[in-house]
């Protein structure tokens, strides 16, 4: 509460009261404290926008730099929003993976649910609880929670990928564990595509009950079926606030790709003027390809290829491509959470004014 609802007369009783009740262990509202409700969802979080240019540059260096030890730390950037104490938003952390030619990335598993966007390169395999595929650009690859896994680099360049981590809302739960394996990788199943092979074709799926012991069993995301997706995607009527945009799924639900998060492909095409709106949650895009801008609370992002934007709750956002071709976005979102709690709400705003959009 407020100190406005908190009567004149109760104020030094309120006080009076604090010193007492805290010795055992006890509290009321006091007039000091920040308001606990408010007309709209306020958050400290900042809307952020991090450049391929300057990403690069401390990727390399960290590639020069960090060694990358048998079960030590992963050699990661964390992109970080000044605005909280812990995280790219308030539910998940989201980092860029540097790894070198011959480099292990050796197994462990943990608490947090955890996904690959491959950003650069090729070469590189993952191993997730004996499942085990390559990892191409532009690919998405899943680490359910609790899942062992482990990367092997067998290629002659550098990779770099995008982690995106629950952790922000499991450290809130206080459910943050790790058990590395005794072994730099883990033994391959005799079926190592399993989960693609039965359900990686997007329209059939194997006869029979389905065994899901992880929840969503298909663990790889190949770029070339999210392309083809994407542009069949083209013919249906532009969403009005992201034009072309599609979401992984969990092909045995048609939920989302993973409990926690919504993996999301998007396109707009040129000339695309997008409707300013706001939603409950948060959200950080990765540009793949093109340029354009978002308008974040009325600040301009003008962002290109390699890009990295955060979106804080229920910020007024709007997204634009003056270009003459096609922007292509990766998006991370919190949504399943807020659907799973039937909190999410999104509003598009009509009224240009209200929605400090471009002047």
């Amino acid at each position: 509460m407020s100190e406005s609802t908190t009567l004149p007369g109760d104020v030094e009783v309120r006080r009076q009261l604090r010193e007492r009740l805290g010795k055992d262990g006890l509290k009321i509202a006091q007039p000091d404290e920040p308001p606990l409700f408010t007309r709209r969802p306020e958050s400290p979080m900042v809307p952020m926008h991090w450049k391929w240019a300057d990403l690069q540059a401390y990727l390399e260096e960290l590639g020069r730099v960090l060694s990358l030890e048998p079960g030590g730390d992963r050699r990661t950037l964390r992109l970080a929003n000044p605005g909280l104490d812990y995280g790219t938003t308030p539910t998940f952390w989201a980092s860029i993976q540097y790894i070198n030619p011959g480099e292990v990335a050796t197994a462990h598993r943990h608490t947090p649910d955890a996904f690959r966007f491959i950003m650069h390169g090729n070469g590189c395999s993952t191993t997730v609880e004996g499942e085990n595929y390559w990892m191409n650009e532009g690919d998405l690859v899943l680490t359910p929670n609790w899942m062992f896994h482990d990367h092997v680099h067998h290629g002659d360049e550098p990779m770099i990928w995008l982690d995106v981590l629950n952790v922000s809302v499991m450290k809130k739960l206080h459910n943050i564990h790790f058990d590395p394996l005794p072994t730099d990788t883990q033994e391959i199943s005799a079926y190592p595509e399993k989960s693609y092979r039965s359900f990686g074709s997007g329209t059939m799926r194997p006869v029979g009950k389905v065994d899901r012991p992880f929840g969503n069993p298909l663990l790889a995301y190949p770029k070339a079926q999210t392309d083809a997706a994407m542009e069949l995607a083209k013919g249906l009527e532009p969403d009005p606030v992201d034009d072309v945009i599609l979401e992984y799924q969990d092909p045995t639900t048609g939920g989302s790709a993973l409990p926690s998060m919504s993996m999301k492909s998007q396109i707009l095409r040129p000339g695309f003027q997008g409707k300013a709106h706001r939603h409950t949650g948060t959200k950080v895009y990765y540009v793949t390809e093109g340029s354009g801008t978002t308008i974040v609370n009325g600040r301009r992002f003008d962002w290109g290829k390699g890009d990295f934007m955060s979106i804080p709750p229920w910020a007024t956002h709007r997204h634009v491509n003056d270009s003459t071709r096609d922007a292509r976005l990766f998006r991370v979102d919190d949504s399943p959470l807020f659907r799973y709690l039937n909190t999410y709400h999104e509003e598009i705003l009509e009224d240009a004014s209200e929605a400090e959009v471009l002047r």
